[in-house]
C-alpha cells in the first residue's frame, strides 16, 4: 500500500508538470531508525522523503552502500532520475547508545529509589560478577530498561535483568551492591576550637553500614558547632567530634546580671567552667568571692535566677 502510494504520487508529480528537482545524494550519513529512508539518503527528496530503501546496519557500526545498490533500491519504487554528485557510494553509520556499567548502576539505583530502599544523599557502589562489556543499543529515548531486580540487602547481593534496546536477547547480570552515603569530612587541618562552616566541610561517599554503626554526622550536625580536638585533613567526622561552640570559656571575664522587674544589678565575675548559650556556668563573684551558678546569655555576660537562693549566693 506504502508503495503504490508513493509511485502514484511521484507519478501525478509528473503528469500536473510540477516542477520537481531530482533528489542528491548525500555523502554521509547517520541514522538512528532500523530502515534507512529516501530522506536520509537524499537531499531535496521532497514528498518521498519516508520512503523505505533498505534496512539500516546495527547500531554503532557503518558501512559502504554502493550507487548500484542504491539504483537497484530506487527502481523498485518506480525512481529512475537522482543527482549522484560524483560519488561511487554513500557510507550509512547507525547511532547507538553504549549501555556499560555505569549505565546499569544508574538503572538499579532509580529501581531502588523507586522502592525507597535509597534515600536522598545515598548512591549505589555496584561490583558485577562478571564485567559487563559495553553494548551498543539503539539510540532511541530509553535504550536499557529494568526487567526484573531482585536485591538482598543483609548481604548486598543482587540478580538483575535488562531489556536493550535492538537486542533481542536480555541481558543477565548478578553481583552485590553496596549502599553508599555522603558524610562529611574535613578538607585541611584544623586545630581544636575552629568553628566550622560549609567551606571546612567536603561531603562524600562513605558505606552506609559503616555510618550506621559509628554514627557520622550528618552536613546539619557540623556546621555551626566546633572541633572538640585537632582534626586532620580528610578525617571523617562523627558527632562526638563536634560541640556546640562556648559562649564562655573557663576564666573569661564575665558581667553577672540580676534582675527583678525594673530593677537590674550588676558585678563583676569570672568564669570557673565554659557554658553554650543558655547553657548554665558556674563563676565567682569577684567581690563576695563566692561561686555561683548563673546562665550564659552572650559573650562575657551571665544572668542569675531572682530566686532567694540565687540572690544570697551574690
Amino acid at each position: 500500500m506504502i508503495l503504490r502510494s508513493a509511485i502514484t504520487t511521484f507519478a501525478a508529480l509528473l503528469l500536473s508538470g510540477a516542477a520537481w528537482a531530482a533528489p542528491v545524494l548525500k555523502s554521509d550519513i547517520v541514522v538512528t531508525a532500523p530502515i534507512v529512508t529516501i530522506g536520509d539518503m537524499f537531499d531535496a527528496a521532497g514528498p518521498i522523503a519516508e520512503q523505505p530503501l533498505f534496512r539500516a546496519p546495527n547500531p554503532g557500526t557503518s558501512g559502504m552502500v554502493s550507487v548500484t545498490d542504491i539504483v537497484a533500491a530506487l527502481a523498485r519504487i518506480g525512481i529512475e532520475e537522482f543527482e549522484t554528485g560524483g560519488l561511487d557510494g554513500v557510507r550509512v553509520s547507525r547511532a547507538a547508545a553504549v549501555i556499560d556499567e555505569a549505565v546499569l548502576t544508574d538503572l538499579i539505583t532509580a529501581d531502588l529509589s523507586a522502592r525507597g530502599i535509597i534515600s536522598k544523599g545515598m548512591t549505589v557502589d555496584t561490583l558485577f560478577s562478571v564485567p559487563v562489556k559495553p553494548l551498543n543499543a539503539e539510540a532511541v529515548a530509553e535504550p536499557a530498561s529494568v526487567i526484573s531486580l531482585r536485591y538482598l540487602p543483609g548481604s548486598g547481593a543482587f540478580t538483575a535483568r535488562f531489556a536493550i534496546a535492538g537486542i533481542e536477547q536480555p541481558l543477565d547480570v548478578s553481583g552485590s551492591i553496596e549502599l553508599m552515603i555522603a558524610a562529611p569530612h574535613i578538607n585541611a587541618s584544623l586545630p581544636a576550637g575552629t568553628l566550622l562552616s560549609a567551606d571546612n566541610i567536603e561531603m562524600r561517599p562513605v558505606p552506609l553500614k559503616f555510618v550506621e554503626s559509628t554514627g557520622v554526622a550528618r552536613l546539619e550536625d557540623v556546621v555551626g558547632k566546633s572541633l572538640v580536638r585537632q582534626s586532620r585533613e580528610g578525617m571523617m567526622l562523627k558527632a562526638t567530634d563536634v560541640s556546640v561552640p562556648l559562649l564562655i570559656s573557663k576564666n573569661d571575664a564575665v558581667t553577672i546580671y540580676f534582675r527583678n522587674g525594673p530593677m537590674t544589678l550588676t558585678v563583676k565575675g569570672q568564669a570557673v567552667t565554659g557554658a553554650a548559650a543558655g547553657g548554665l556556668v558556674q563563676v565567682i563573684n569577684l567581690m563576695s568571692k563566692r561561686v555561683i551558678s548563673a546562665t550564659a546569655i552572650s559573650a562575657g555576660a551571665v544572668e542569675v535566677s531572682a530566686d532567694p537562693l540565687a540572690l544570697a549566693g551574690l
